[in-house]
Formats: structure tokens, sequence, C-alpha cells
């Protein structure tokens, strides 16, 4: 969530940034109305409150008809009191719903506009010329036996799928291959929940009331995530960190689930945009005036994992509208995907500066130059994919050979123990 006492001072870098997003200004204004709403009736509980403290001293001071006189402002005043304390009660949780709903505080010279507005910061590499007509990856799966949709289908519905022989190697290979990377960055392995509780959801910038991709068990009020980023973001949840020797870094491995409610006839074919899906992602805890240095270190780390699959990308600035409610900048990294003639994500990386934080009282501690408690701070959170099943799609359609086999990337090699994917024998 924002700081409010920020967005009190600074009202019209707010309402640039929701220029930027293409959402409400006003709510800007929403916020600073309830604000001083909130102000004015804690101001008036307070008062009526000592004014009640100061009668009591009168009351116990007073005898006789005085005293009774006394005791029936008391009466009285306490009812003042109490309606007070339901006002103030009420303004801070309508400040607090506004605040609940409104978006990151977006980062200085990011592009303004909706999904197509982003801005290409790098192109690597150089989509590859085929001397014959390239099959898309599920006809290559379907081919080396590593992608079954048909039988996914029939056992638990549409983009669902089985990752068969090869596949699944393949993906446990590209998995580990990533982790080992995070590891040697410094980076603490982590297998996640995927459920979690609506409290964490929400802390993470998720609307449960109202997002139709999120998995709801009702039953149980548990949510299935998206993303290890959800459990991550929860886990120092209400306490405070020490981050004196740098940034906390987690590579969570974990299954992640999303309804792809609004992608209705899109991405309908392979395992391009599925229900469920194998991911490692990055997540770090560090100071907020450390982020902007810890998303580029992240950028790079999906840049060096980019190298190691040899496939054609390019990085983008997504642009503010495209963002989500919870990050400030966004990186996407884009591989190109022959038979679509197009780029299409494979990982991203995020900085969510305090706003997650903020929801979920995350906070780090302050020391002095001598080394003394001075405080603490909301700490920022940032995240980065290191690999998902999705990677596979670029895989295998960049390394098809014209018999349908595929050649490995040199770096996956050692991890999957194979040089070739191969055609299976036909029955």
């Amino acid at each position: 969530m924002i700081d409010v006492k920020h967005l009190t001072e600074n009202p019209d870098l707010y309402k640039a940034s929701q220029r930027a997003r293409g959402d409400q200004q006003s709510l800007v204004d929403d916020i600073l109305a309830a604000d001083q709403n909130r102000r004015d009736a804690l101001q008036r509980f307070e008062s009526l409150r000592a004014e009640q403290k100061a009668f009591g001293k009168k009351v116990a001071g007073a005898h006789g008809e005085e005293k009774q006189r006394l005791l029936d402002e008391v009466k009285s005043l306490a009812a003042q009191v109490k309606q007070a304390e339901a006002a103030a009660n009420d303004a801070d949780e309508q400040l607090n719903r506004l605040v609940t709903v409104f978006p990151n505080l977006i980062s200085e010279g990011i592009p303004s506009g909706g999904e197509e507005n982003f801005a290409v910061l790098e192109t690597v590499g150089t989509p590859r010329e085929f001397d014959f007509e390239p099959k898309d990856h599920l006809q290559i799966g379907e081919l080396i036996g590593a992608i079954d949709m048909e039988r996914g289908a029939k056992v638990s519905g549409s983009r669902f799928y089985f990752l068969t022989g090869v596949g699944a190697r393949l993906e446990i290979a590209l998995m580990q291959m990533g982790l080992d990377q995070a590891i040697q960055a410094g980076f603490t392995p982590i297998i996640t929940p995927t459920l979690v509780r609506p409290e964490t959801m929400n802390g993470t910038g998720f609307d449960v009331e109202h997002d139709d991709e999120i998995y709801r068990l009702e039953r149980d009020d548990l949510y299935l995530v998206g993303t290890s980023e959800v459990s991550l973001a929860g886990y120092y949840g209400d306490e405070i960190l020490d981050l004196s020797a740098g940034p906390r870094r987690f590579a969570g491995w974990s299954t992640c689930y999303r309804r792809e409610a609004g992608a209705a006839g899109k991405d309908t074919r392979g395992i391009i945009r599925v229900h469920q899906f194998n991911k490692l992602e990055m997540f770090v805890y560090t100071t907020p005036d450390q982020a902007a240095e810890e998303h580029q270190r992240l950028l790079d780390w999906e840049r060096e994992m980019m190298a190691k699959i040899q496939v054609p990308y390019r990085i983008i600035d997504t642009a503010a509208g495209d963002l989500g409610t919870s990050a400030a900048r966004k990186f996407d990294c884009e591989a190109w995907v022959p038979t679509q003639g197009t780029y299409r994500e494979l990982t991203s990386t995020s900085n969510c500066t305090t706003y997650q934080a903020r929801r979920l009282n995350v906070r780090h501690r302050l020391f002095d130059d001598e080394g003394n408690k001075a405080g603490t701070q909301t700490a920022a959170t940032l995240n980065g994919t290191l690999a998902t099943t999705r990677w596979l799609v670029a895989i295998l359609e960049n390394h098809q050979n014209a018999d349908g086999s595929v050649t490995v990337p040199e770096a996956l090699r050692p991890y999957l123990g194979l040089d070739v994917l191969p055609v299976l024998a036909a029955d």
C-alpha cells in the first residue's frame, strides 16, 4: 500500500502516476479528503476523551447535588465519547479501503499507457532463418514425446497438460540450472506453500474479492498462488529484519495456478497460457534506497539465464498501465517464438518498492553511525523469474531440427544428460 503521508505531501506526483497508468486521478482527492476526515474525527475523539478524564477528577472531589449534576454530565459526555470513537473508527476504515485499492506509485521515467506502449530497451540475438518449415512447440512436443495436451484435457479440462519423458526431464533440468545459478549468486533456495490465507494474498497486492485469475478453496478460505512471490512476500509478515549485511534473497520453487479467466480464446494451443505450471522465482527483501540497484541485478540474473538457453530475446520497460497493482517498475524478457513471428514474455522482474511490505507490515531495523538501534523503516520487496514451464516453448521452437528433433542448448546438457531430444519411433 502507498504511504498516505507521502501522498498528502505530494498529491500531484500521485495524480501523474494515475494518469500514466490510465487510472482515476480522483482517487488521490478521495484519499486526501478521507485522511482529513480521519484527522478531524480523531481530534474530536481525543478532545472529548481528555474532557471526560478531567470530569472524572471533578466528580471525585464533589459532593451532594453538585456531584449528581456532574455525574449526569459525565454520562452525557461518555455517550459523546463513544459516538466520536465510532466516527473515528469509521473514518479510519474508509481511508484504509481507499488506500488498499490504490496502486503503487510508478517509478520516474517509465512509459505511460497500456500493454502496447512498452519501450524496448535492448534486443539480444537475431531470429533464426530456417531452411525448412518450422513446427510449433506442440507439434515438436508430440513428436519427441514431451507434451500430451489431449490427456491433460481428458483428466483436468482445457489448458491442462502432461509433460512426459524428455519434456519432464527438460523442465526439471531447466529449473535445476536456474536454482544452481541462484545459489551461486547467494540466494537461499526455498520450496514454498502454494496455498495461502486471504490476508497474505491481499497483502501481496492481489484483490481476492475481484480478481478472476485466482483460484479459491472456499471451504478452507485459502487461495492457490499464481507465483511463489505471494508466499515469499508473507514470509516475514509482521516482522522486523536486520538488513545491515545486505538484501535477503530467496529462490522460490513452486507449482503455480492461474484461472486465465480473461484469456478466453487466447493461446489455446500448447503450453503458453495454462492453468498450472512450475516456476523458479527470485524474491528479495532490501532497503528502499537499494531497491532500484537490486532491480538491475535481478534483470542481469535473468539475462544470464536467457543466454544459457540461447534464444533471441528483447528486454522491455513495461508501460505504467500494464504494471499491475504492486509494481512501481517492471522489466520483461521476451523470447522470439518462430512460429508466431513475435516475441513472447518468458520472464519479468518487478520493483514493488515498499508497497507490499507496508501492507504486510515488514520492516527493517535502522542503526546510527555507532551501530546502535535507531528505529525501523518499511522494507522494499522485489521479484524476478529465473525459469518457468513456458520456457520450453522457446527452447523447442528455436532449437528444432528439420526432422522434429531438438538440439539441447549447451548449458542445459549437463543437467539433462542429452545433447539431442530425438523423435520417437513410430508405433
